[in-house]
């Protein structure tokens, strides 16, 4: 194993402790009541990390629901079929990718983003994974980047346009 991905993995398992921290004091089932996922929805968690958002939004899509957890880095997408397998959620799938879903155009319900540091092309892709009207739900971990520019970042490209603002979560509708 190179240097490289050694530190990439540590550096992984040192920000899932943190967020069973984070998730133990605000369960994120909670924080996903304001994206409208409704039972049998498609949900994809692009960037989905340890899988904190793909375990709750499965929890709330149901059995007749789907959430695709996407993320690209490996120790990433094993966490989440662990704890998927752990708690007997048949309704995650997980796609490992630098980008691309692989998913069918307008096949999902809501997309749950996490960083605003991810290319056009990303966007690009989420726009047309998601269904006429489909969410954009943005939960904002960044604390370093203002409100204004995390909206800026994700309308400016015009294909999406905000609908709400939580505190630290954003919904945006695909337009087009």
């Amino acid at each position: 194993m190179s240097k490289y991905r050694s530190f990439g993995n540590l550096l992984f398992r040192f920000k899932s402790c943190l967020m069973v921290i984070r998730d133990f004091l605000n369960p994120r089932i909670d924080s996903l009541m304001g994206a409208n996922i409704k039972p049998g929805f498609k949900v994809l968690d692009y960037g989905c990390g340890p899988g904190s958002y793909t375990i709750a939004a499965a929890k709330i899509v149901g059995n007749k629901g789907k959430v695709y957890a996407l993320d690209m880095h490996p120790s990433a997408i094993n966490r989440v079929q662990k704890l998927a397998a752990g708690k007997g959620l048949n309704n995650i799938e997980t796609i490992l990718s630098d980008g691309t879903t692989g998913l069918w155009g307008a096949s999902v319900d809501v997309v749950l983003l996490h960083e605003v540091s991810y290319p056009n092309e990303v966007l690009q892709e989420i726009h047309r994974v998601l269904r006429s009207n489909g969410t954009l739900y943005f939960s904002d971990h960044q604390v370093h980047i203002k409100n204004d520019e995390i909206v800026s970042r994700l309308t400016n490209t015009g294909l999406f346009r905000l609908t709400s603002k939580g505190p630290k979560t954003f919904n945006l509708i695909k337009t087009g």
